[in-house]
């Protein structure tokens, strides 16, 4: 048994324990987006003064690790909190990949009483829903459910909330993870999960300090009952046109829809926006630059910068684009380029982002090809996910992340699956036109993606 130190903590290791294990069992926070791969150097920690890989390093002595522990997300959960407590009060809860969102609701008037928000402690395991099925295969379903359910009932209690029944939205996996139920299926084929249909338990069986707890429907192991609150949030088009909601988050959910039916679809491009796979790339924490132009930057906090986060990595490349120092095909001359102090922008940087939004944007035209319809078919495009707050559309169309013809039909909607399970909460109206009427499409199997994202990742 070694003894080791971690930030003025100490734990105990046995020989061969990988660090970041022993990390995160003595409550510390260090991120693995690549959940543990080892290939985003997001985990790099001092050990006895020197650089290692948490998610690499067996421990075979005493040692001493310090490092600077994860901030909590600065997350919006587009909630307004405008109304007073009533008798008829209940929770709506948005278990995201990256952040979780908790409101305290009256149900009478579907109005929002206060909100709070959280990072999902299973960020730890990995950035992305995969990962994090990965880490369940391996390591078994409570390892995930406990940290979560913690936290959840962490935010229960600041809203002074207990006892009250709980609405949950979110995708598969996390549903899955939050229920206790192992979620390994979903990530081999057939990816099939153990449920999509809504389902209610007692609070008291999963660990929550809640009475009952409903889970919104689902549609698919990759299309989930956020994206379902979120059709339910923002409504049917009118007659004769179509919709689309593009959820950008650590994947892009993205749904086509008209007054009776709905194409839907996931394009694997989350873990660019969230930082995984750029080198300077962070979660929206305090210190990292979420805007920039001509030279100048925006941060989270207004303090020295840090790191750079999706929306900040969208305004770079279209700059860079614009003055000519990326070209259409995303070459850069220089293998990289500062744009704030400490912080720069890499030719892999430029290359995972051209993977990542050609993926969205070619999503988005294969659904609008398989509906035989045209852009002007189209009447509003949500854009939601916690990327939404702060996108700039117009550098988001700029570089191909959205269809050019869609700039001005774009719409930001923050946290769209929060307000459309609070919605559900006072309206309890009918979500089966959202799952019944659904169809998903395999973009693995469809010709039309293929073709259209090597097409889509020139500038």
């Amino acid at each position: 048994m070694y003894k080791v130190e971690i930030n003025n903590r100490t734990a105990y290791a046995n020989d061969g324990d990988l660090l970041s294990d022993v990390i995160m069992q003595s409550g510390g926070r260090v991120s693995h987006p690549c959940g543990g791969k080892g290939i985003c150097k997001k985990c790099l920690v001092k050990v006895n003064g020197k650089d290692e890989l948490s998610c690499r390093y067996a421990i075979r002595s005493d040692i001493t690790v310090t490092f600077d522990e994860e901030d909590k997300i600065i997350s919006e959960t587009g909630a307004v909190a405008t109304a007073e407590k009533t008798e008829k009060l209940c929770l709506a809860l948005d278990i995201g990949t990256t952040t979780l969102a908790l409101a305290l609701v009256s149900a009478d008037s579907g109005s929002i009483v206060k909100a709070t928000t959280k990072n999902n402690p299973q960020r730890v395991f990995g950035a992305d829903v995969m990962s994090r099925i990965e880490y369940c295969r391996k390591n078994g379903v409570d390892v995930l459910h406990r940290p979560l359910v913690d936290a959840v009932n962490y935010m229960i209690a600041e809203l002074d909330a207990e006892n009250l029944d709980m609405l949950v939205s979110g995708n598969v996996t996390m549903l899955h993870t939050f229920f206790g139920i192992d979620c390994s299926s979903i990530g081999v084929a057939p990816y099939t999960p153990a449920f999509l249909d809504s389902r209610t338990v007692s609070g008291e069986k999963i660990g929550l300090n809640v009475g009952s707890v409903t889970a919104l429907p689902s549609v698919h192991s990759f299309v989930g009952a956020d994206i379902v609150a979120g059709l339910n949030y923002v409504g049917l088009p009118k007659k004769g046109k179509y919709n689309l909601l593009v959820d950008l988050g650590t994947n892009a959910e993205i749904v086509l829809f008209d007054e009776s039916s709905a194409l839907c679809t996931s394009a694997a491009a989350g873990p660019c926006f969230e930082g995984a796979n750029i080198s300077c790339g962070m979660s929206a924490t305090e210190g990292v630059v979420y805007e920039y132009a001509q030279g100048k930057i925006k941060t989270v906090g207004n303090v020295r910068p840090k790191g750079i986060c999706g929306t900040g990595l969208v305004d770079v490349v279209a700059e860079l684009i614009k003055f000519g120092t990326v070209d259409e095909t995303g070459f850069m001359e220089c293998e990289s380029l500062e744009i704030a102090d400490g912080v720069e922008i890499t030719q892999a940087d430029i290359r995972e982002y051209q993977l990542a939004k050609s993926a969205v944007c070619a999503a988005i035209i294969t659904l609008v090809k398989q509906k035989s319809i045209t852009f002007d078919d189209i009447e509003t495009v949500y854009i939601s996910g916690g990327f939404s707050a702060k996108i700039n559309i117009e550098n988001a169309t700029a570089t191909g992340l959205l269809p050019r013809e869609l700039k001005e039909k774009c719409v930001a909607v923050n946290n769209s699956s929060l307000l459309g399970t609070v919605k559900y909460a006072a309206e309890k109206n009918e979500l089966s036109l959202f799952t019944e009427n659904a169809v998903y499409v395999d973009l693995a199997a469809s010709t039309d993606f293929s073709e259209l994202f090597i097409k889509n990742m020139m500038f």
